[in-house]
C-alpha cells in the first residue's frame, strides 16, 4: 500500500524472502516546493528521506552551515546522495533522536523541521517542551488516492496479507478497497502493521487476522508477516 518509491524497496525485500508481491499505493508522494520560514537555524531535522529528496532550492539554501539530525539509514542515504553533511550518525527512530538533541542544543534553539505534509506532533511537542522554536517546513506531501485501477484492484483481490505501514495509509487502503468493492475479502486477509497504532483502521474495520512487528522496523515487519502465514 506505500507511495511508489518506498513500495519498490519493501517490494525488494519481500522478494528476497520468496513473497510474491502486488503494488496497490494509498498514496502519491508530492513534492510541495515550500520555501523555509526565516532563518537563521542552529540546527536542522530529518526523519523522512523524502524530506531530503524533496527539497526545494530555497530550502536547501536554508540548511547550509546549520547541522543536521536525522532518523534512519535511507535518510542518511538520500543526505549523502544530495551532497548534504549529517551531524553524528543517523538515529534509529525519534525518540533516540529527541535524546540526541538534549545532548547537543543549547538553550532555546531554533530549529527547521524538514517535514512532510502528514505527520505526527510529537516531534515538535518534544523539543516546545525542552524550551526550542521547532518551524517545520512541509518538504512533501502523501496525498491520498483517489482509487485504485483495476489491475491493482485484481492484484489485491488475490492477495493472502497486506501490510501496513502507518495508521493513515491503513485506513486509506480501508477506503480504496471498499471503492473497490472489496471491503469483505480485504477485511478478512491477514493484515500485517508496522505498529498497534497503525492497526487502528483495521481494528475498527472488524479485521479478524491482525499481527504487527515487534519493532517499528520494516525487517521485524516481515518477521511478523512470516510468523503469522506460519
Amino acid at each position: 500500500m506505500r507511495a511508489r518509491d518506498d513500495a519498490a524497496r519493501s517490494a525488494a525485500l519481500l522478494l528476497a524472502r520468496g513473497f510474491v508481491v502486488a503494488h496497490a499505493p494509498a498514496t502519491e508522494i508530492r513534492a510541495t516546493g515550500a520555501a523555509p520560514p526565516p532563518g537563521p537555524f542552529d540546527a536542522v531535522v530529518a526523519t523522512s528521506a523524502k524530506a531530503i529528496a524533496l527539497l526545494a532550492p530555497a530550502a536547501r539554501a536554508a540548511i547550509v552551515g546549520a547541522p543536521l539530525y536525522i532518523v534512519g539509514e535511507q535518510t542518511a542515504q538520500a543526505a549523502r546522495e544530495a551532497g548534504i553533511a549529517v551531524a553524528g550518525e543517523a538515529a534509529p527512530d525519534v525518540a533516540a533522536l529527541l535524546a540526541a538533541l538534549r545532548r547537543r542544543l543549547a538553550p532555546h534553539s531554533r530549529v527547521l523541521y524538514l517535514a512532510g505534509r502528514e505527520r505526527k506532533s510529537a516531534l515538535e511537542a518534544a523539543l516546545s517542551e525542552a524550551g526550542h522554536f521547532t518551524a517545520p517546513v512541509e518538504v512533501y506531501a502523501a496525498e491520498a488516492r483517489a482509487a485504485w485501477n483495476e489491475d491493482e484492484a485484481r492484484a489485491v483481490a488475490g492477495c493472502a496479507a497486506a501490510l501496513h505501514y502507518s495508521r493513515r495509509s491503513a485506513a486509506l487502503a480501508v477506503a480504496l478497497a471498499e471503492r473497490a468493492g472489496l471491503a469483505d475479502p480485504f477485511r478478512a486477509i491477514l493484515h500485517v502493521c508496522l505498529s498497534p497504532d497503525a492497526g487502528e483502521p483495521l481494528r475498527a474495520l472488524g479485521a479478524p487476522r491482525l499481527a504487527w512487528a515487534s519493532e517499528p522496523r520494516e525487517d521485524r515487519l516481515i518477521d511478523a508477516l512470516e510468523r503469522a502465514l506460519a
